[in-house]
């Protein structure tokens, strides 16, 4: 299916559980639902402060630009990375996600809600950040499609490596080997060229027991993840929150397009619900960040930019004095 252009259902044609295809009708469906499934993109991450390696401007964009790569998805591909590793760990340390450094955003803490509340089926994700986890979800309702850096083994025998060896490697980006035969080590994220885990072809089936079906923050452009949505029963209701409409969203009876920020239509959903109180006090708990006090990466920069220049101006000003005192001597 992937990132086609989506025609609009008409608007005449009655839905066939919603009351209406509106935010207050899905939100008052979906707290009698008891098997919702999600289906996370990269867009639910991109608060938290995780670059994406597509997006010109980010330190991400610049270390692959100076890596002489034949096209920006080489990095990520397992030949390439079987001849040159040091590509793959020379960016790496951008996107790992070591203990503390990125913090699950509104829309994790939205699952982990869901979770808590007995209502989530399964969260079928993209990301490779394994924030799912940090924010709490059960480990066994993730399906990580595109794996992660929770683990990482051996690319000829297999073996397992550790954990602390790996972030070691990575944060001073050298290349790991296998203390068993040599080989080459990588994190257990999904290359082009590599099979999607079987869990992933295995868990399926939940989009068929699902009541309740979330996109969140994906373009629905790479398969065979792009056609998961399509697989929930007709009736079933689909939300698609997302900064732009993808797939076929719109064209379903009981489709509902959120556009926006993930964070603040999950913020809409979770008020319209009666769990925003509730949703913000769980993300404060799990960030140990008062809700409200989260600072953008831009606006940190912003923040140490302006310091900086103070530093510089009060030490011009001192220098200024101190030279206007020495020929008044």
């Amino acid at each position: 299916m992937g990132n086609l252009p989506s025609t609009p259902l008409d608007p005449s044609i009655p839905p066939l559980a919603l009351t209406s295809r509106t935010l207050p009708s899905a939100a008052a469906y979906l707290k009698t639902c008891t098997r919702i499934v999600i289906l996370a993109g990269a867009g639910m991450s991109t608060s938290a402060g995780i670059p994406d390696f597509r997006s010109p401007g980010t330190g991400l964009y610049a270390n692959l630009a100076s890596l002489n790569l034949p096209h920006p998805e080489a990095v990520f591909e397992l030949e390439y990375f079987k001849v040159n590793p040091t590509a793959f760990y020379t960016l790496a340390w951008d996107l790992y996600p070591a203990k503390g450094r990125y913090k699950p955003t509104l829309a994790h803490a939205f699952l982990r809600l869901l979770d808590d509340k007995g209502v989530l089926l399964r969260v079928f994700t993209q990301n490779i950040d394994t924030l799912e986890r940090v924010a709490g979800v059960e480990g066994s309702k993730i399906v990580e499609a595109h794996g992660s850096f929770a683990t990482q083994r051996c690319v000829e025998c297999k073996a397992p490596f550790g954990k602390e060896k790996m972030e070691g490697c990575i944060q001073r980006k050298c290349v790991p080997r296998c203390g068993e035969c040599g080989g080459l080590v990588k994190p257990n994220i999904v290359f082009f060229g590599e099979q999607l885990p079987a869990r992933f072809f295995e868990e399926r089936t939940a989009l068929d027991r699902a009541d309740f079906c979330l996109v969140i923050g994906t373009s629905l452009s790479v398969q065979p993840f792009a056609m998961l949505h399509s697989l929930v029963r007709e009736g079933v209701p689909r939300i698609l929150i997302n900064n732009e409409r993808v797939g076929d969203f719109g064209q379903g009876r009981d489709d509902v397009l959120l556009i926006g920020e993930c964070d603040d239509m999950v913020r809409e959903l979770a008020k319209e619900c009666g769990w925003l109180e509730e949703l913000e006090a769980l993300h404060t708990r799990i960030t140990g960040v008062p809700e409200g006090e989260e600072k953008s990466a831009d606006k940190k920069l912003e923040e140490e930019v302006e310091k900086l220049t103070e530093e510089v101006d009060q030490t011009l000003r001192l220098s200024k004095n101190l030279t206007q005192k020495g020929d008044q001597d």
